[in-house]
């Protein structure tokens, strides 16, 4: 069943407050195999003007993606999360995101299709770091594969 597109430009509550940590971009940079010292070296980051180590730039993903959640798990969308697979991701920043900062997400569904039986839904996120500043803009796509016909 095609979800509903009502729920296009639904907006949800931001989430509590992240704290992003040396040791979690560290984890993460290892993780993806980026060697820019900008991720693990405080002296390297000062170097480039900032304050401390940066995130590389898909870390986010895992804040907006968790924050998508509030969308996924909203009993009134429906959307069946065990059928659903990732479909694309995009970021567009502001600023990079150093350790220390304190982000929350606000999510936005941005659009709801069907296409051969799949709900594609859209979902931005926004990224503000505890003083209001816009960080970073993401946008991820869920498709809920459609269910398989009973022969």
């Amino acid at each position: 069943m095609a979800l509903d597109q009502s729920f296009v430009g639904r907006t949800y509550p931001p989430t509590p407050a992240y704290e992003v940590g040396r040791e979690k971009i560290r984890e993460f940079a290892e993780a993806v195999g980026d060697t820019n010292p900008a991720y693990t070296d405080p002296e390297a980051a000062k170097a480039l003007g900032y304050s401390d180590v940066i995130a590389p730039p898909t870390f986010v993903f895992s804040i907006t993606f968790r924050a998508a959640g509030q969308v996924i798990q909203d009993p009134q969308l429906g959307l069946d999360y065990s059928r659903v697979v990732h479909g694309d991701q995009k970021f567009a920043h502001v600023r990079p995101v150093r350790a220390g900062d304190r982000l929350t997400v606000t999510s936005t569904i941005e659009g709801i299709k069907s296409m051969a039986g799949n709900d594609i839904v859209d979902i931005r996120g926004e990224v503000h770091d505890e003083s209001g500043e816009h960080v970073v803009t993401a946008w991820t796509k869920l498709v809920a594969r459609a269910a398989e016909e009973a022969s």
